[in-house]
């Protein structure tokens, strides 16, 4: 036996340091909850401390009309099958299920008011400016304008990170402002122009120099595709609705003997000693029990803290143990409200916009629509159970740079603008006596992964963390939007975690 293979510990002394290692995780999100999973499998203490009362972050459940529904997060994206995993692990994949609704439509076309988004294309890049759904929305003029771009000189040197400005340059402002603009509002809040073309859609730049024209781009992209994949198999969502991703996790945390914590606010972290004299770490810890409230704060030694909370919060716990690491972050996220409506009325039953409604930006208060009854089954047979003509929509309202046009809004105020821009994007008569309840969910976003600037920015950050024996974090901020970034992400960090306490 070599020298390296002698010092390698058996698995009983593994699992023996595993037992003596105390990790705790701030921020019980998905994110908080996979890292709490992942370290908690192997055998070690963890301890899930969360602010709010409620685990799930963005995922979020309401009763609304006597209907439990979704009013966060509704669904994932399918790819790199990493949430796909989760859930079958968790034994939840006899409760996938996929969008049923039919193509999303488009609304504020000028001069044609609304139409279905064209089919295939790439961030509402289209394959073929000519097809006529594609010169439905943007005319005779924008197709011909679109055009140019076979005949335009492809750059060979570099290539342009804007989105917007890509766009703009090769196919025109019609193309960019009527399919692009409307996309990119509705899946990262935020503006073209913002955008870095490499993380938004990887290879088009490639793809453009190769064949010579971003439609052609557009083409070779889709045509790498999986062609087996339906449309709408990108992305799928639970029956029963994203709570049962959540209620699982957190049965299988208890099941692992995870210490879960609400109500419980972290106030700061300070170097400490962790077990067997290594470096650790004291949390000290707000807890919301009106008993604790004038006691001194209690603190938590641990060998290692994961933190798993928005940026803003993130950085304020970090920044004084992490050096280099800005306390604030360089943005304002953008504050999106999803107003949640229960219908009564006939006039949905076709589902006029099939899955849900985009906006061309600027010609309605609200960005987007979704007509969750009629994309998800599940949740119309629990709306038809309850009335045969009951519906379930979601209206959003927000983007980057932009508060939400219901930001000011009271309760009942909101409900009805949601109603008003309801009935518009659906292009029905929508009355007052139509509304059986609405529900209003705030949230401050993170920046989009894809905004030009920030995957550095974020690789920095995490850089600095790292330089910190004991220290991690997870979260949306830092992975990228949505559960498909988010899951794999914390995995991989709680993996890092493990091997460094475990390993040395």
């Amino acid at each position: 036996m070599t020298e390296a293979q002698d010092s390698v510990p058996d698995a009983a002394a593994l699992r023996a340091r595993a037992a003596e290692t105390h990790v705790v995780v701030v921020g019980g999100g998905v994110s908080g909850m996979v890292a709490a999973l992942e370290c908690a499998k192997v055998g070690m203490r963890v301890t899930l401390l969360e602010a709010a009362e409620r685990l799930g972050g963005a995922i979020r459940t309401a009763d609304v009309g006597g209907l439990t529904l979704d009013v966060g997060a509704e669904s994932y994206a399918t790819r790199g099958g990493s949430v796909s995993a989760l859930i079958a692990e968790l034994g939840l994949a006899d409760r996938v299920v996929v969008p049923a609704g039919g193509r999303a439509w488009l609304a504020g076309i000028p001069g044609v008011g609304a139409a279905p988004m064209p089919a295939g294309g790439v961030l509402g890049i289209p394959e073929n400016p000519f097809a006529p759904e594609v010169r439905r929305v943007i005319g005779w003029s924008g197709s011909w304008r679109a055009y140019l771009d076979r005949l335009r000189p492809v750059l060979t040197i570099g290539h342009e990170h804007s989105l917007g400005a890509l766009v703009r340059s090769r196919m025109g402002r019609a193309v960019l402002e009527r399919l692009v603009a409307p996309v990119v509002q509705g899946v990262y809040s935020a503006e073209p122009d913002t955008i870095d073309v490499d993380a938004a859609a990887p290879g088009l730049n490639a793809a453009l120099t190769r064949v010579g024209s971003l439609s052609g781009a557009v083409a070779v992209l889709r045509g790498e595709r999986d062609p087996a994949l339906a449309p709408g198999s990108a992305v799928e969502g639970l029956v029963g609705g994203m709570r049962s991703l959540v209620d699982a996790l957190h049965a299988r945390l208890v099941g692992l003997g995870v210490d879960i914590r609400t109500g419980a606010r972290v106030d700061g972290l300070s170097a400490a000693s962790g077990a067997n004299d290594r470096p650790g770490w004291s949390v000290t810890v707000l807890e919301d029990a009106p008993e604790n409230r004038d006691a001194a704060a209690p603190a938590i030694a641990a060998d290692a803290v994961i933190v798993a909370t928005e940026e803003i919060v993130a950085r304020a716990l970090l920044a004084p143990a992490v050096p280099g690491l800005a306390p604030q972050p360089d943005h304002e996220p953008p504050v999106v409200d999803v107003v949640t409506l229960v219908l009564d009325t006939p006039a949905l039953d076709a589902a006029p916009r099939g899955s849900g409604v985009l906006t061309v930006p600027g010609s309605h208060r609200a960005k987007a629509l979704t007509h969750a009854s009629a994309k998800w089954a599940w949740v119309g047979e629990s709306a038809r159970a309850a009335r045969p003509h009951r519906h379930v929509v979601r209206v959003s309202f927000g983007s980057q740079g932009e508060p939400p046009a219901t930001a000011d809004l009271d309760g009942a105020a909101a409900i009805e603008l949601a109603r008003e821009q309801a009935a518009q994007l659906l292009g029905v008569d929508l009355s007052a006596r139509d509304v059986v309840a609405g529900h209003i969910e705030r949230y401050a976003q993170s920046q989009p992964a894809s905004v030009i600037g920030r995957a550095a920015r974020v690789a920095a950050a995490r850089t600095q963390v790292h330089a910190v024996p004991g220290l991690a974090v997870v979260g949306a901020w830092i992975a990228g939007t949505g559960l498909a970034q988010v899951v794999p992400d914390a995995r991989d960090e709680a993996e890092r975690t493990r091997a460094q306490l475990l390993w040395g």
